[in-house]
């Protein structure tokens, strides 16, 4: 390749998935100040758009699972924000959490001196979730070394880097598929991100020979990320960062610094 792969300025180790969401309701502005308290340094958070195209934080196509709320987000709008609580079904200590918009979330995360893996939930809205996103992480600003920009949807990636040769972009898979590598190289990818079930030394092996991180979601057990380690994973995604941003093997000094592509 003849491009530099864009790349964060530090390696994420330990991702607190969805903010610090073992300790507060995901996708929340209180998961990521409970994250930066447990002492993680990155998030990870997923964006989906309202009807009208308001980028919010929030992992499901409808509200059903974590609000007081049901439908889809494709039939209400940023106005009907206000009546939706996003934090009664985690506890009662989080009745009134709000379910933030990107723009909202985005500025407590960095505020906070955090860096930020923003997934892309599109829900069919591919270009339409990732121009959204885009707007707000301006090309050759200094966002592009704390953020990776990854999604399932690899569509809405091909969006992010033909409209960006500076943002660092992440492929997610659940199993990667037979051309993971040459996914991984038409996007210009700075990591592989998979589940943590899919992963195997081979695998890892011949993701970091091509010059590719491997990180693994969502590990919250400690004998899978001793595994992990074991293979040479060299990050987690994980709902109890507190659990492992102590253990030498995630320490960012343990990740092997990874060769240009």
């Amino acid at each position: 390749m003849t491009q530099p792969v864009p790349r964060p300025a530090t390696e994420p180790t330990v991702v607190a998935h969805r903010g610090a969401s073992g300790t507060a309701p995901e996708n929340t502005i209180s998961a990521m100040r409970a994250a930066k308290a447990l002492g993680a340094t990155w998030v990870e958070f997923d964006v989906t758009l309202l009807g009208d195209g308001t980028p919010v934080v929030h992992h499901d196509a409808t509200l059903d699972r974590t609000t007081n709320r049901t439908g889809r987000l494709a039939d209400i709008t940023r106005s009907d924000l206000a009546i939706i609580d996003a934090g009664c079904r985690f506890g009662e200590a989080f009745t009134g959490e709000p379910l933030p918009t990107f723009a909202e979330l985005l500025d407590v995360v960095l505020d906070a001196g955090l860096s930020a893996n923003i997934e892309l939930k599109p829900h069919g809205a591919s270009e339409a979730t990732a121009k959204a996103v885009l707007e707000r992480l301006a090309p050759g600003s200094s966002l592009a070394d704390r953020v990776t920009i990854s999604s399932f949807d690899h569509d809405a990636l091909a969006v992010v880097r033909a409209a960006s040769d500076t943002l660092p972009v992440s492929v997610l898979y659940k199993t990667p598929a037979p051309d993971y590598l040459d996914t991984l190289e038409r996007l210009r990818a700075e990591a592989l991100h998979i589940a943590h079930a899919a992963a195997d030394a081979a695998l890892v092996a011949a993701a970091r020979e091509a010059g590719f991180p491997v990180r693994c979601f969502t590990v919250n057990d400690p004998q899978d990320a001793a595994r992990l380690a074991q293979i040479s994973v060299t990050g987690i995604f994980t709902d109890y960062p507190e659990r492992f941003i102590s253990d030498p093997a995630w320490s960012p000094l343990a990740a092997c610094t990874q060769s240009t592509v």
